[in-house]
């Protein structure tokens, strides 16, 4: 029976299913490194990582079972990928496995961020609220300009949009027939009514575009999304 060696800390879900797969014996063992990760890496056929563990040349020397290494999350830094390609040993990653919660986390061109704009509600010893004071702001027809429009920058359109908010973005790689199928009107640089600026590259592009408020559209909000 394949082994399979969960080297870092999976929910629940995902050990329930590939313990119900019925062929496959699941073993985990957190925190490794050194020479006890080269040991348990000997007896294992797969092994499954997130980005805490670090699997160099040193953990795959002279491995001849294992088959295949398995990042649960976007990108393969912490390991070895030349070694493991010359010992035969396949690594993979799940790019789309982050995308929906990051896209979520950095979703802000919402009430709560459009909010961030406005004047913060008055505390309650200065006496009561009253509509003069306090109103609110639609996030519907608003600007919001994304700049990098990969998998999560498309993730995050797609949720402005199911917001009725006008999508601007910027991303010299994406096709035209892409943006217009995403209801995304993509600006170039230096294009005279960018919402962000001059649209600098990264990894200060949102920051340089608020310090150039004047060439943004009225209501626009910067967001920079990865362009990968």
């Amino acid at each position: 029976m394949p082994k399979i060696l969960v080297l870092d800390e999976l929910s629940q879900d995902g050990l329930a299913l590939l313990e119900s797969a019925g062929s496959l014996e699941v073993e985990v063992r957190t925190g490794l490194k050194g020479e006890d990760l080269h040991q348990a890496l000997l007896g294992a056929d797969g092994a499954i990582c997130r980005s805490g563990v670090k699997i160099t040349a040193d953990a795959l020397k002279g491995n001849t079972r294992l088959r295949a290494i398995a990042r649960a999350g976007v990108g393969v830094d912490n390991i070895d990928t030349q070694a493991a390609t010359r010992l035969g040993i396949v690594v993979m990653n799940t790019p789309g496995g982050n995308t929906i919660s990051t896209a979520g986390t950095h979703h802000r061109p919402d009430a709560g961020h459009v909010a961030e704009r406005r004047p913060r509600l008055p505390k309650p010893d200065r006496g009561p609220l009253g509509p003069q004071k306090v109103h609110g702001h639609a996030t519907g027809r608003q600007n919001v300009g994304i700049i990098g429009l990969g998998r999560v920058g498309q993730a995050v359109a797609t949720r402005a949009r199911g917001l009725e908010m006008q999508i601007l973005g910027y991303d010299p790689f994406l096709p035209g027939a892409r943006a217009k199928e995403l209801g995304i009107e993509n600006v170039r640089v230096g294009q005279g009514h960018a919402p962000l600026g001059r649209l600098p590259h990264r990894p200060h592009a949102v920051e340089r575009c608020h310090e150039e408020p004047h060439r943004r559209r009225r209501g626009a909000d910067a967001k920079e999304g990865a362009p990968g």
